[in-house]
């Protein structure tokens, strides 16, 4: 049931505190003042005209001190939005727990929860800032959706023609089913079959080539947006996109975790928490350790395992790493743990406070003015010759193996 709003006269000024249940189709406001007393509550529409009328119903209280927003990534998108727009200070407000849900539930009591909420947290002074979604990280966020997606119908497409080779006529079976993945996407789009309705082979034939057709534009759709990914990523934060081991999809998953607004993460630990890679202690008695944090964002968390590996495997700083963690007796979930906290460490970095990426154009100009070949400059440095061809490229960033490169070019 609403409140009864209270009375306030022009002369008296208020300073009020709102919390905004948000929902499809309507948002719920209400208004407390600093100390604790509901002054009242409004539904309005989740549209442009309803965020006005909830921007004017708050204020009309008093000054506005904060709002505290519910789902500001998701339903309240919007309404965040249009709250800035306005000047008034938007934090994220957390959905309450089931069992305070227990005590009873309505958008009223909902909207109010949320602006106590609001009030304890500016008394611990424990704000949590929203992302923004106004920049280009929301341009990345989209892109990076709708590749997953991608990725996802393509996998499903391969797996439908392997499938239905199985219970294939046994001379399709056995033309098609050797063929390597490549190989059978092609011949497949290129078959010419009779019409699905003449008979079960030509319906096969047919049924066969639309999956690899479908294969063929799903994967056009990711190499594009791939493309994308990368031009959006070295825009918006050229170190990160710079550092080693992290790739196009990898990059974009963190910078969407971060958002537009990383100034937002005060410390790496809130960072290493927010993709899931703060340990967490699991002693008890004799046994003194941590475990692996299975909360957070798990995109950024996968993003964070699949750098690991990709520096385990190649980077010698990380092998040694690697070597010292193993001497100490921890596991390799333990070490992949360790790994994925150092990196998320160093990310935070990279988005907070951000190094001028390093000029690597004049690293070709000078191999070739030497007259040495890739083979010749990955024997010295003892790397694969794609190593360099990616540096000079400016497609990996290796800090030390550019500076090292260029001073042997320099004295050779």
């Amino acid at each position: 049931m609403s409140a009864t709003p209270v009375e306030i006269t022009p002369e008296t000024t208020v300073e009020i505190i709102a919390g905004v249940d948000t929902h499809k189709d309507t948002h719920h406001v209400a208004v407390l003042s600093r100390s604790g007393v509901r002054l009242g509550d409004r539904q309005v529409p989740a549209t442009a005209a309803g965020y006005d009328e909830l921007v004017v119903f708050i204020a009309s209280f008093g000054t506005v001190r904060v709002v505290g927003v519910e789902g500001t990534n998701s339903y309240g998108a919007g309404l965040t939005r249009q709250l800035r727009a306005a000047g008034v200070p938007v934090i994220e407000v957390i959905r309450p727990k089931r069992a305070q849900r227990r005590r009873g539930k309505s958008d009223p009591i909902d909207a109010f929860a949320a602006a106590q909420q609001v009030l304890a947290d500016l008394e611990t002074g424990d704000l949590p800032t929203p992302k923004s979604a106004d920049g280009s990280v929301e341009q990345i966020r989209h892109l990076l959706a709708v590749r997953r997606s991608a990725v996802k119908a393509r996998s499903a497409a391969i797996q439908q023609i392997k499938n239905m080779l199985v219970t294939a006529p046994q001379h399709l079976r056995d033309r098609f089913e050797p063929l390597k993945d490549p190989a059978l996407i092609q011949t497949l789009a290129a078959i010419r079959p009779a019409p699905a309705t003449e008979s079960v082979d030509a319906a096969v034939s047919r049924s066969l080539r639309i999956l690899a057709r479908r294969y063929q534009h799903l994967t056009g759709e990711i190499t594009d947006l791939d493309t994308d990914l990368d031009i959006l990523n070295k825009q918006t934060a050229p170190a990160p996109a710079a550092a080693y081991g992290l790739g196009t999809v990898t990059c974009a998953a963190l910078l969407v975790t971060a958002g537009d607004n990383p100034e937002r993460l005060r410390s790496e630990a809130a960072f290493a928490a927010l993709t899931g890679t703060a340990p967490i202690p699991a002693s008890s008695g004799r046994t003194n350790r941590h475990r692996l944090n299975r909360g957070g964002d798990r995109q950024a968390n996968c993003a964070l395992h699949q750098i690991a590996l990709v520096r385990w495997s190649h980077d010698p700083t990380t092998r040694a790493y690697v070597t010292k963690l193993r001497a100490t007796g921890k596991s390799t979930k333990d070490i992949l743990r360790c790994l994925r906290r150092a990196i998320a460490r160093e990310v935070w970095h990279l988005l907070v406070h951000p190094e001028p990426v390093p000029e690597i154009d004049d690293l070709r100009p000078l191999r070739h003015s030497k007259g040495l070949s890739l083979q010749t400059v990955a024997d010295h440095f003892g790397v694969w010759p794609a190593v360099i061809s990616r540096l000079e490229l400016g497609k990996t960033r290796n800090d030390d193996l550019a500076t090292a490169y260029r001073n042997w070019l320099l004295t050779a």
